[in-house]
């Protein structure tokens, strides 16, 4: 299993080796002659103290000069922005007791090298015409274009329709919020809903790294399916988390992103995680700040959201104060207070269709 950590780490190390990068078609160029390669990225410091011959050479780097290295038997070594050749023809004496999963001699030296530097190592292989990269001992194989496309495709339905699902979950959620019958277990269904868009969200924009240039129009239909999605996410966290602070926010939606999924539908799991009373239950009863609701509002600022939280604490006691209460909070003003409430009823309309 990959850590959450080092599958952030990949998806920056994959941009370098993304189609459209000069590095990629290096590589290509050794995976159409079939002869194979070593090659280190990174961590100079490191990868040098296991390197044994070879020869310095520090050169700018191009695909035709890791093509023509790559024919010797050692590996090549370039610069941590893969912009300079610094080595090439090296021997690399990684520590023979540490455990490996790969049986070939090239992919064995490179997970030991993986582990043992901060390196990025990549392995193609001569025989198989695969490659392989290699980061803190993990491996990932990198995919045929037109397999990507078609994986970035599949992804891009799921988070269509699940995008499309959270909108129905989150309209019925305002109308229960409106009408004061919030349960813990809504709370739960809707932040469960959140993390399944976030998630797979997460997978296609693992394909669109992979597919570099070629990913063009999945990013832009992805960027469409995703935007404001982790805004109106932390507002939903601030309308029921016992501390509402952004900061607060912020960190148990980090919390929640570990969470398994089948955790997060359970409403003791998200009780526990919003520091909400503990003993909770799924039935338990629980109400909205307003703080989602007024962020769809135009042209209010933060400030006056937060005041006009503290003054009425909860969405229906907001729902039913008059203009003239909405006014003397401090720095909402008569125009101000006219908008609020004309701009609450028609939410409250919106979601009772």
């Amino acid at each position: 299993m990959i850590d959450q950590k080092t599958r952030e780490l990949l998806r920056d190390e994959l941009r370098k080796v993304a189609p459209g990068t000069r590095l990629r078609e290096g590589l290509d160029m050794i995976l159409a002659a079939q002869t194979g390669a070593l090659v280190i990225i990174g961590d100079e410091a490191g990868v040098s103290a296991l390197c044994n011959g070879g020869f310095s050479i520090d050169t700018p780097f191009t695909p035709q000069r890791l093509f023509e290295l790559a024919k010797m038997d050692g590996a090549v070594i370039l610069d941590r922005d893969a912009e300079r050749i610094i080595r090439a023809n090296a021997h690399l004496v990684p520590d023979a007791t540490l455990t490996t999963s790969e049986t070939g001699m090239r992919h064995r030296t490179a997970e030991r090298v993986s582990r043992q530097t901060r390196a990025l190592v990549i392995s193609v292989s001569q025989r198989r015409e695969v490659v392989s990269l290699y980061l803190r001992g993990k491996r990932l194989t990198l995919e045929e274009t037109v397999v990507l496309l078609a994986k970035a495709n599949q992804a891009l339905q799921t988070l269509q329709n699940y995008r499309t699902r959270l909108g129905e979950v989150m309209n019925r959620l305002t109308h229960l919020e409106f009408d004061d019958l919030v349960t813990l277990g809504d709370v739960a269904e809707a932040i469960g809903r959140f993390e399944m868009v976030r998630r797979v969200g997460m997978e296609v924009e693992r394909h669109i790294v992979q597919l570099g240039t070629e990913g063009r129009l999945v990013r832009m239909q992805a960027d469409e399916l995703t935007a404001n999605l982790d805004e109106q996410y932390l507002l939903l966290i601030r309308d029921y988390a016992t501390d509402p602070a952004p900061r607060n926010a912020s960190a148990t939606l980090l919390r929640l992103g570990e969470l398994p999924l089948d955790r997060l539908l359970e409403a003791e799991a998200v009780a526990h995680e919003l520091s909400v009373v503990a003993g909770d239950r799924a039935e338990q009863h629980v109400r909205a700040r307003g703080y989602r609701v007024l962020a769809q509002i135009p042209s209010l600022p933060s400030t006056v959201v937060t005041r006009i939280v503290e003054r009425f604490a909860s969405l229906p006691a907001m729902a039913r104060a008059t203009v003239q209460e909405l006014d003397e909070v401090d720095g909402v003003g008569m125009r101000r207070a006219k908008a609020i409430a004309n701009g609450i009823v028609r939410i409250r309309m919106h979601a009772s269709l």
